[in-house]
């Protein structure tokens, strides 16, 4: 019966390898191929795109692309999904918390209705590997995107949302990449403050309803209560949520965890200040002992931290900067503690240079997860520009940033670890109008950031993307990218972390023990 049971999980392996489901890996790391087993590209990758904004002075940019790597053919498209809206007639099936709705039962509510996608033409579809493909909108009501990628496109499949909004509420430039769908996602750093409104997005790609739990915590504990449980999603449809309409204690520096109880989703946050503009604030890495949060720009003017310790035990934790030249430890924050259940934030002094947060256990006896954010702030007084930093999971064996232009892309990469230098090789690829792929390989002493401006294609024509590949045994690699855009004198800026793309599954032969299987 074991050995059924065992040939049984590993054509179960097989089939997620067939799917693209990449996430068979260890969250630490991929597990490397036992003996019988080989590591494959996924063959099927999925993505969603939140609604990008509601201002009738925004333009968003989509840019598509795929790695060259695997053999074959393929193909990728998003489409428009549908979304929820206030409905002044009867019920609706939108499911309760859209805007703040209250119902019965998941997927009924009064004064809300689900909307159908008014347009079925796809968007950015990709026709080859390692080439770029941009689509642009100015509609103040383009809708969510959902998303997939097969064959020799699935892996590594990534998609680059950039919005420059010129003015009003969220002005500035808000840059997400799309995110792959799942069953939970933590959020570090949002605000029901007077000064933020904070809409979580909730996307679902399937043909069968999701239901969704969010769950709001403060500085003194739960601030949701009830009144983000069972939210439903329809099908193929996006459900924007106001997390302040969860809660009736404003809280700054609060984190969101969203939880699929049913079905999966995908979920980002749009983040709108009065006086630091708006950007996209992506889900941070699953909660673990430490954290690394790489891409703080050397003009930052104001860097804020919020950690949320979501276990059972206090966590003590260890800070430091990675700068260029070294590690260092931030005055006054020799060690930090974070209360079980609650968030604790901090401001940090900038220091003048580009430069990663690295979070450690400070006890070597407790290890306790968490999760952490930043949210970093260029420019002073009325011309101040936020944007957002999650802790990141690291590079292992290669990730992708799209939608650089020939301007105003920076890439960080830090090497954690004091002692473990990283080797990387940053692919630029060929131009979304053309031009020729360059690579440059780079080293990164342990314990230091390094801020490049990346490799330019020869012949640079559009916009472009970049690949970082580490080097077969490189010490422990993160990286961000940030993109800046200027408008006046407002230094407009988005900062993506580039965690690994998962773009390949160990896949055991048909009738492999498994447990020869290691992480």
């Amino acid at each position: 019966m074991k050995r059924t049971m065992m040939t049984l999980t590993a054509a179960v392996v097989a089939l997620a390898a067939a799917t693209g489901v990449a996430a068979v890996a260890a969250p630490g790391g991929a597990p490397e191929a036992a003996p019988g087993a080989a590591r494959k590209p996924v063959e099927r990758s999925a993505l969603l795109c939140p609604a990008p904004t509601s201002s009738d002075v925004g333009e968003t940019t989509y840019t598509a692309f795929s790695p060259k790597g695997a053999a074959g053919k393929g193909t990728s498209a998003l489409h428009a999904a549908g979304t929820v809206q206030e409905d002044t007639g009867a019920k609706g099936k939108a499911g309760k918390g859209g805007k703040g709705g209250k119902g019965d039962d998941a997927g009924t509510v009064t004064g809300q209705q689900a909307v159908p996608p008014h347009d079925s033409k796809p968007v950015a579809p990709l026709k080859e590997a390692g080439t770029p493909v941009t689509a642009t909108t100015n509609r103040s009501d383009a809708p969510a995107l959902t998303g997939e990628a097969d064959g020799a496109l699935a892996p590594g499949w990534t998609v680059q949302q950039t919005t420059s909004v010129a003015a009003g509420a969220g002005r500035g430039l808000l840059g997400l990449s799309c995110v792959a769908p799942d069953t939970t996602f933590w959020f570090p750093g949002v605000s029901t403050g007077k000064d933020r409104q904070d809409y979580v997005h909730l996307t679902n790609p399937d043909a069968t309803q999701a239901v969704v739990d969010l769950e709001l915590r403060g500085k003194d504990g739960a601030l949701s209560g009830d009144a983000g449980e069972n939210i439903a999603v329809p099908p193929h449809t996006t459900v924007p949520v106001l997390l302040s309409t969860l809660t009736t204690s404003p809280q700054p520096d609060a984190a969101l965890h969203v939880t699929a109880r049913e079905g999966r989703v995908g979920a980002s946050v749009q983040a709108t200040d009065t006086h630091q503009g708006g950007d996209w604030l992506p889900a941070a890495a699953d909660p673990a002992p430490g954290a690394v949060l790489p891409g703080i720009p050397a003009d930052a003017t104001s860097v804020r931290l919020v950690v949320l310790a979501p276990g059972d035990t206090d966590a003590d934790l260890k800070v430091q900067m990675a700068t260029p030249t070294g590690s260092i430890t931030p005055v006054g924050l020799e060690s930090l503690h974070v209360k079980s259940g609650m968030t604790t934030a901090v401001d940090l002094k900038p220091q003048g240079e580009a430069g990663s947060l690295v979070l450690s256990p400070a006890d070597d006896g407790s290890r306790p997860p968490i999760v952490a954010a930043l949210q970093v702030v260029r420019g002073k007084g009325g011309n101040q520009e936020m944007a957002f930093i999650p802790a990141t999971r690291p590079v292992e064996q290669r990730a992708t940033a799209a939608g650089n232009r020939a301007k105003g892309a920076t890439l960080s990469l830090v090497a954690p670890e004091k002692g473990k230098d990283a080797k990387v090789t940053v692919t630029a690829s060929a131009g979304s109008e053309g031009g020729t792929p360059v690579s440059k390989t780079y080293t990164v002493k342990g314990g230091t950031t390094l801020a490049v401006t990346p490799p330019l294609p020869q012949g640079l024509k559009g916009s472009y993307a970049l690949t970082v590949e580490p080097a077969a045994g490189s010490g422990p690699v993160h990286a961000a990218r940030t993109l800046a855009q200027p408008q006046g004198g407002v230094p407009a800026f988005t900062v993506q972390t580039l965690p690994d793309d998962r773009g390949t599954v160990v896949v055991p032969t048909a009738g492999q023990d498994l447990s020869l299987l290691t992480d």
